[in-house]
């Protein structure tokens, strides 16, 4: 009897550390990302959509916020947010180099803080 309990308990706490390990399909990710124009909206999603597993993108040209659902088993938010970097625009967790900023059309240079 006792060696039962001892297996039921072991596959109990199996299945709970794989649980714990389960990535989210269908994450609800929103971070800020500077830009100013409708030509910044295009660059910004078209970088997002570049990133393995993002399912939508929607940058607001006014609150400068990004909504994108994201497959947590293929990307995470920090690859999200380095590809944006990428294309020049900073986001709350990471600037994008001096460099990639230049390359900005003159228009879309946002005040870097």
């Amino acid at each position: 009897m006792k060696n039962l309990i001892l297996i039921a308990m072991i596959t109990f706490l199996g299945f709970s550390a794989q649980a714990q390990t389960k990535k989210n399909k269908n994450l609800k990710y929103t971070t800020e990302v500077n830009g100013n124009c409708e030509q910044c909206k295009k660059r910004i999603e078209k970088a997002a959509y570049s990133v393995p597993g993002v399912k939508t993108a929607n940058w607001d040209i006014n609150t400068h916020q990004l909504s994108v659902i994201l497959n947590e088993e293929k990307s995470s938010p920090a690859d999200l947010n380095k590809a944006i970097a990428k294309v020049g625009h900073d986001t709350k967790e990471v600037k994008a180099t001096q460099e990639d900023y230049d390359n900005l059309h003159s228009c879309c240079k946002y005040e870097r803080g």
